[in-house]
């Protein structure tokens, strides 16, 4: 547990609760001390967690203790302890045996302290203790199923146990807070998730980040994520959610699907709102800001997958509820739509302009017996296939000379619309350039390509593709556009 933890629960909660803030003050300064409290021995008082947990019928768990006055469960953090939250969860279950996956957090507090009880202990002369202060960090949590959980209670100083309802809940702070809450005791989802398909059979799903502290690490799982206070609904948690992942992914056909229920990264139940929505894009077009990548999937693709916690078995029923409305094979590419009539189709090509640091380009010799421009030097280039146009610009430089680029360095420069004969089918020459790149060129593709040299913009070699001239003197010139050979058609 870090120290920002318990100041940002303290900043929190004095901004709801201002007027408290005077028994709160000195706790607070030491936290907002550069140098913070070194050791717990130096702060005034001593931190605890508990767990105010609340039934179907608005009763409050009450753990008496043979000390006065204590009617909850609280305990002091321990190493294991990542949060306040999980400090609170280890403190019911030690107290009182109920499990987190026997509770759930509230809508209206979430991971928020609903209450700090601040209380003085006066102890006795048999104690080597003297007489100090108690802050209690209090958190709510509903219990996820509807019958209460059997109790098993521990400890020397545990007394009993009562299930009291609002009014009685013996902390006159507590009390008002629970009174003003709107707390029903019914679990309700906190959480979000995609369900995002393509109408062909298709599933998006999201790999997660091999780290400590993720839930689910390096498994495969929808878009989405927890409620924040200022969300107005779930649906608007999602929309926030994939606008931080992945920025530009916009849903159609967004809507609530089913509820399903996970277990978070302390164990608690958490009740998910799984929306279904349509997009048909490509995952390498998205910025994702979040995890490893984003991936289209079929249903008979997900038994070869690590993945979260029932979510195979909820993209198969959707399927099963869902077939493609075309009637094509599940996980088919959507159907391509004819060109109106009179559209020529075009081919397209990718070429990769990259200059060193004197200002030359890169050009590769072509193989004699190459079908296209045998022995003549050309750009890096290849074909689009099923892709976008950097997608294989990044492939091809990868595959033919062993460079990596990153998309995001890669600018538009120069398009030559060309046509190479009277009848030939017309083609688009996409010229990118590269900002940075890794790597040194290597002949990888030699039937291809004999060999990379550097070569200087206004100094060409004689035979060099006569586009890529073209397109060079326009990019000198700072022209976006050339043409060749329309006039000969």
């Amino acid at each position: 547990m870090r120290r920002s933890d318990i100041l940002h629960l303290l900043e929190d909660y004095l901004l709801r609760h201002p007027e408290e803030g005077a028994p709160l003050t000195p706790l607070l300064a030491e936290f907002q001390a550069e140098a913070g409290p070194k050791n717990p021995a130096a702060l005034p008082g001593h931190i605890t967690f508990s767990a105010v947990v609340i039934d179907r019928d608005r009763r409050v768990l009450h753990i008496g203790h043979q000390t006065p006055g204590r009617l909850l469960a609280p305990g002091h953090a321990e190493p294991g302890d990542r949060t306040p939250l999980a400090a609170a969860l280890r403190a019911v279950r030690e107290g009182a045996g109920i499990d987190p996956g026997d509770l759930c957090v509230t809508r209206q507090f979430l991971d928020q302290a609903i209450d700090i009880g601040v209380e003085d202990t006066n102890t006795g002369p048999s104690k080597a203790e003297s007489a100090h202060r108690h802050y209690d960090f209090r958190f709510a949590f509903y219990l996820a199923a509807p019958r209460r959980p059997a109790l098993h209670l521990r400890g020397e100083e545990v007394a009993g146990a009562q299930w009291l309802p609002f009014p009685d809940v013996s902390s006159p702070a507590l009390r008002a807070k629970l009174l003003d809450s709107g707390l029903d005791g019914q679990p309700e989802p906190v959480n979000a998730s995609a369900l995002i398909h393509d109408g062909h059979g298709r599933y998006l799903l999201h790999l997660r980040d091999q780290r400590e502290g993720i839930w689910e690490p390096g498994a495969f799982a929808l878009l989405g994520g927890g409620r924040e206070r200022g969300d107005a609904c779930l649906e608007d948690t999602l929309l926030r959610e994939l606008a931080e992942e992945v920025p530009g992914l916009e849903l159609t056909d967004l809507m609530s699907y089913v509820v399903e229920e996970e277990t978070s990264t302390d164990g608690l139940a958490v009740p998910v709102e799984v929306y279904s929505g349509r997009w048909n894009g490509d995952p390498d077009e998205v910025d994702l800001q979040e995890g490893v990548l984003i991936r289209w999937f079929t249903p008979d693709a997900l038994d070869r997958l690590h993945l979260t916690p029932g979510t195979g078995d909820l993209i198969r029923r959707h399927a099963a509820q869902h077939p493609p409305a075309d009637g094509a094979t599940p996980g088919a590419r959507p159907p391509r739509t004819e060109a109106p009539a009179g559209t020529e189709l075009h081919v397209v090509g990718v070429h990769l302009l990259l200059q060193d640091e004197h200002g030359r380009i890169l050009l590769g010799l072509r193989h004699p017996d190459s079908p296209y421009a045998g022995g003549m030097w050309h750009f890096l280039a290849g074909h689009c296939e099923q892709e976008s146009a950097i997608t294989c610009l990044v492939r091809e430089a990868l595959e033919e000379a062993g460079l990596v680029i990153d998309p995001r360095d890669v600018e538009f420069a120069h398009l030559v619309h060309l046509v190479d004969s009277p009848g030939a089918r017309p083609r688009i020459q996409l010229v990118f350039r590269a900002r940075s790149w890794s790597g040194t060129p290597e002949v990888l593709e030699p039937d291809r390509c004999v060999e990379w040299r550097w070569w200087h913009p206004t100094d060409l070699p004689e035979q060099v593709v006569p586009y890529t001239r073209a397109a060079t003197g326009g990019i000198l010139a700072g022209h976006p556009y050339s043409e060749m050979g329309w006039g000969e058609r």
